[in-house]
């Protein structure tokens, strides 16, 4: 074979070799781009289903019948909201969340100490709210149960901490462990002073079980369009706002900006929980 020859058909395979590299970057492009939509098309679709089947989840440990009683100090309309903070502090964070969310509590593993940074300083007061959606996506009732054991701890003054117990030990979105009453008895027993006989009855008779699926209600009415919703004084901040992806620096500068020329609130510090 001659050298031109030669020349001739390594220069074939060498396209041959680019070609096949091309198709094959050509594919790992489409099923990026099938897994990409897939990953949106599911997270719509639970959003959709949050919002439709919200309270469909049923109470295998309280009834819920009854009128609906709020816990000890909560305040808004319909007193649906466990506040944290001052109430002269210049700017409101509201917060909506399901202790069963696993994007809730990734929310509160990254921003729980930025938000407890600005509620201590006076810089905002947190407005909470709860909700039941997975409850209703997954069935089983450890939105509700853990809602309920929340407002006990509220009733006991203990909210805070055991708010953030709950999302530090929140089981796998499918394993309904806290819609056992003894599994949230238990975490209470995290929370200095909490697991009192008063706090037991209030979880084991389901107290504020009314009151939560009202709560619920309330988000499902709200236009809201999943959870962790956060508003800052009304203006939703999670993921984003204005184009800038929500982040420790970010929440620390919106909240700044929001309370420019005014005064922070005297508060009086309170311990974090364990």
């Amino acid at each position: 074979m001659s050298e031109k020859n030669r020349e001739g058909n390594r220069a074939a395979r060498d396209r041959l070799v680019q070609q096949r590299e091309r198709e094959r970057a050509r594919e790992r492009r489409r099923r990026t781009l099938i897994v990409a939509s897939a990953v949106v098309g599911v997270l719509g679709l639970a959003a959709v289903v949050g919002l439709i089947a919200a309270n469909a989840g049923k109470d295998d440990e309280g009834s819920g019948a009854g009128p609906a009683v709020a816990p000890s100090g909560a305040t808004g309309k319909d007193s649906l909201s466990l506040q944290v903070g001052a109430d002269d502090a210049p700017s409101t964070l509201t917060i909506w969340e399901d202790f069963r969310c696993p994007v809730c509590a990734q929310f509160e593993t990254a921003f729980r100490k930025m938000i407890h940074e600005l509620q201590s300083s006076g810089q905002i007061k947190v407005e909470y709210h709860l909700a039941t959606i997975i409850d209703g996506n997954l069935g089983g009732s450890g939105s509700l149960r853990a809602a309920n054991a929340a407002g006990c701890a509220q009733d006991a003054g203990k909210f805070p901490e055991y708010h953030d117990v709950l999302f530090a030990n929140q089981p796998a979105e499918s394993d309904d462990a806290f819609g056992k009453n003894s599994k949230l008895i238990e975490l209470a027993g995290k929370v200095e002073g909490l697991d009192t006989p008063a706090f037991r009855a209030c979880v084991e008779g389901g107290t504020h079980d009314t009151w939560v699926q009202k709560s619920n209600t309330a988000f499902q009415n709200g236009g809201f369009q999943g959870t962790p919703t956060a508003l800052l004084n009304g203006e939703s901040i999670f993921p984003s706002k204005d184009g800038q992806q929500i982040s420790e620096a970010n929440l620390k500068k919106w909240v700044a900006e929001a309370n420019k020329g005014k005064k922070p609130a005297k508060v009086t510090p309170t311990p974090s929980a364990s």
